[in-house]
């Protein structure tokens, strides 16, 4: 697959244990030492109680589509002849919120609610992207 346009995230020290999970196929999430909380995006301080260490946690890459939009029109060059197709903001069973395209489905199947989990798909040797799929066979 040709990713030579395609728009691509620049890991920082701050994100790049998040980046190297996903190219393990996990999703890792900051997780507080002080108090407890998860939080995405990675970042320098807790938004919950402003300390500034952190362990990460491993997540499930269980959650629900929280909101959607089908995409008609590219939103760049690289995405030209692929529409159209479903960007997700997805909240995980830990409660953490991340958007990705649900991918492997007819889109009429998408709905808000809908339990999905995480695929990976590497894009080249430093980023692999995180994807969902619907699943039906899980309990709700």
């Amino acid at each position: 697959m040709d990713t030579t346009n395609r728009p691509l995230p620049s890991p920082t020290d701050i994100t790049e244990p998040f980046w190297r999970a996903a190219r393990e196929g996990r999703i890792d999430m900051q997780c507080c030492k002080h108090c407890g909380t998860l939080q995405f995006y990675p970042r320098e301080i807790c938004t919950q109680c402003m300390n500034d260490t952190f362990d990460w946690k491993t997540c499930s890459g269980l959650g629900r589509i929280y909101t959607y939009t089908i995409n008609h029109r590219a939103a760049n060059a690289y995405m030209r002849g692929r529409t159209p197709y479903a960007v997700a903001v997805v909240e995980l069973d830990e409660g953490v919120r991340l958007m990705g395209n649900i991918v492997d489905t007819t889109l009429d199947a998408i709905t808000i609610g809908a339990r999905v989990q995480a695929v990976f798909e590497t894009v080249n040797d430093e980023i692999t992207l995180i994807q969902y799929k619907l699943i039906t066979d899980l309990p709700n």
